[in-house]
């Protein structure tokens, strides 16, 4: 009696994921037999099993690895934004690991996603992990809308050694206090930046642009700053445009 007491305190204590791992794993059933380009993978973050992309370089050697991690509630290969660049920059000689990240219901809003921002640092850890044994020891990490903030907190509060740039396309506004933002994660950001946007971008990411360059470089990073012109948050008809910039940044960075 007392053993069984003891684990179901056990079990009560335990802290359970915020995130909705239900719909999250339907997520990897629904993609992860349908996927044409590229590897389907599972990593391991504490104990959790999530799913992951891999696309192997058309070049070898490839040029370096690219982490590319979703937007709010969808999934590493969502047809807008995270497809073309898994994909695409993978053709131009880039590896790349598309990641899939915690998710919340189809309704929450950004500053919903704050209390599960704790697990993103261990799958970006697995990702990390990963590429290391492909052979590459740095990683470049590429986000979109919600995914900048996932990445911003990791990337702040860990500062990896292992990644060397980051590049944000139309980073969220969410907000959760002075001291959580995209905006305040990037004043502790100390690498290369790329902050992608749409002229015709939502909002908030539009009206930031000013605090996210003023952020950046704070603790030592550098800031590319391009908006495309004619693209809206999720860069429908301008994925050729949204591959390029980012190989041309890409091509750019310090080796």
């Amino acid at each position: 009696m007392n053993r069984l007491l003891g684990v179901l305190l056990l079990v009560l204590c335990t802290p359970a994921p915020a995130s909705d791992l239900a719909r999250e794993n339907r997520w990897a059933a629904e993609i992860a037999d349908s996927i044409m380009t590229g590897d389907v993978e599972y990593l391991d973050a504490d104990g959790h099993r999530f799913l992951a992309l891999y696309t192997p370089a058309a070049s070898d050697p490839a040029k370096g690895a690219v982490i590319v991690v979703h937007g709010s509630g969808v999934h590493p290969n969502w047809p807008e934004v995270v497809y073309p660049l898994r994909t695409g920059l993978a053709e131009h000689g880039w590896a790349t690991l598309s990641l899939q990240m915690p998710v919340l219901a189809a309704d929450a809003s950004g500053k919903d996603y704050f209390p599960v921002l704790d697990e993103v640092p261990p799958r970006m850890e697995a990702a990390l992990a990963f590429l290391r044994e492909q052979g590459f020891e740095h990683a470049i990490v590429v986000a979109h809308s919600l995914g900048s903030l996932m990445s911003t907190y990791w990337l702040s509060h860990a500062q990896p050694s292992a990644v060397s740039a980051f590049a944000g396309i139309g980073m969220t506004d969410a907000s959760n206090g002075a001291d959580e933002s995209v905006v305040a994660y990037l004043k502790k950001i100390r690498t290369p930046v790329l902050d992608l946007y749409g002229e015709h971008d939502l909002p908030g990411v539009m009206a930031q642009a000013a605090d996210r360059a003023a952020a950046t470089g704070v603790a030592g990073g550098t800031l590319t700053q391009v908006q495309t012109p004619g693209a809206n948050h999720f860069y429908q008809g301008k994925e050729a445009e949204l591959v390029q910039t980012l190989l041309q940044w890409l091509e750019e960075l310090p080796r």
